[in-house]
């Protein structure tokens, strides 16, 4: 878990793992495609859930692009305290190597309403970067 995000009572970590689909991917083409999987963890001690995401997606060129959506992966999950949703997701970079961060906007029983942060992770094909 790479991101500690307190509001109120409600500790909410995020983390995430990458790998590069070279199946999926094309080279010659600029088209290189990435899997991440999300692991979401309520450490907390109130319910919460997961309303919306905000990502930042970041190639080596310096191109951006910014996705909004409900919920993820189709759904709002809501994570009891001790409880853990995952899922996984891609993107498609211009570049073999890339970079995201976002939030999680999210929302517990009494109502309130906070992000939690995902903090930069870095996309890049396996030996890219040392």
């Amino acid at each position: 878990m790479s991101n500690l995000k307190k509001s109120g009572n409600t500790l909410i970590e995020v983390g995430v793992e990458t790998n590069y689909l070279e199946e999926q991917s094309s080279p010659d083409n600029e088209r290189y495609v990435f899997a991440y999987n999300v692991t979401i963890y309520n450490a907390g001690d109130v319910a919460a859930k997961l309303m919306t995401r905000h990502w930042i997606i970041t190639d080596a060129n310096g191109n951006v692009q910014e996705v909004h959506g409900e919920g993820v992966v189709g759904e709002k999950p809501y994570l009891r305290p001790g409880e853990t949703f995952e899922y996984t997701s891609g993107t498609v970079l211009e570049t073999p190597v890339g970079s995201m961060q976002g939030s999680y906007q999210m929302i517990t029983d009494n109502g309130l309403a906070f992000d939690a942060d995902i903090p930069a992770f870095t996309l890049a094909l396996p030996h890219t970067l040392h």
